[in-house]
């Protein structure tokens, strides 16, 4: 049976963890599924939007451990094309996160574009509860926290609340499970009245821009901006704002 569903509907992708019985854990099945349905989602032209969330009451419980302890030979996904492609998909990643998320799950919720949660999910890093450490997902997570908080979180392996998870950076908003729907319908809006283009040049610049020195940041920028302006995309949008009429990229 299939661990990992897709659906797509007016040029949005919903991507959903339907392992419940072992609480979406990234075995190597559904990681693999997982890694193929996003593989096809960046790929499609059809699609502006992903969306990534789960059934059950846990968005991803991390590793499957009595896989990882087990003695049956099996290929691992490298965690590049996991946690390490969603900043570099011109796509946007938004997460539905509608159940708890530990371990290997804080990376995904981390690793997304825009993540919302409902209020009631708790959260951690319990790694050292099992005797390992945070080490892949630290790459995406510590990048959106502070120090004081990672070190904190890391080292405690403690659960905490979705609003703590929020105030850490890890994710954007958390919401009553009634209003969850109505909260991601209302990101992914937003997101489908960007120009395709600008969203993806956007994203290129959170990931680049922290990286570079000034003076290099402000002539990359610079000229990605003269680019842009110069395109088809910002032809379009500016006719539209002027002539007070959508833009022909809105659905």
């Amino acid at each position: 049976m299939p661990l990992v569903e897709t659906d797509l509907r007016g040029r949005v992708m919903t991507v959903t963890l339907a392992d419940e019985e072992r609480r979406n854990s990234l075995s190597r099945q559904l990681t693999g599924e997982l890694v193929a349905a996003l593989d096809i989602a960046d790929h499609d032209p059809g699609v502006r939007v992903v969306v990534l969330t789960n059934k059950g009451s846990v968005f991803c419980a991390g590793a499957d451990l009595a896989e990882r302890t087990s003695a049956v030979p099996g290929i691992d996904v490298d965690p590049r094309a996991l946690f390490g492609r969603f900043h570099r998909s011109p796509k946007p990643y938004v997460g539905r996160i509608a159940g708890h998320c530990v371990a290997g799950g804080m990376g995904l919720a981390a690793a997304l574009d825009i993540s919302v949660a409902v209020d009631h999910a708790r959260f951690g890093f319990t790694e050292v509860r099992i005797g390992v450490a945070p080490a892949m997902i630290s790459v995406v997570c510590l990048p959106k926290m502070r120090p004081a908080d990672a070190r904190t979180a890391f080292l405690r392996g403690h659960r905490f609340s979705a609003n703590e998870a929020v105030r850490m950076g890890l994710i954007n908003s958390a919401v009553p499970a009634d209003r969850l729907d109505e909260e991601v319908d209302a990101v992914v809006g937003d997101l489908l009245a960007g120009g395709p283009d600008a969203i993806a040049a956007t994203k290129q610049l959170a990931a680049v821009v922290p990286g570079l020195p000034e003076e290099e940041a402000f002539e990359w920028t610079a000229a990605l901006s003269a680019r842009l302006f110069a395109g088809d995309e910002a032809r379009e949008g500016i006719t539209a704002y002027l002539e007070k009429r959508p833009a022909s990229w809105i659905p």
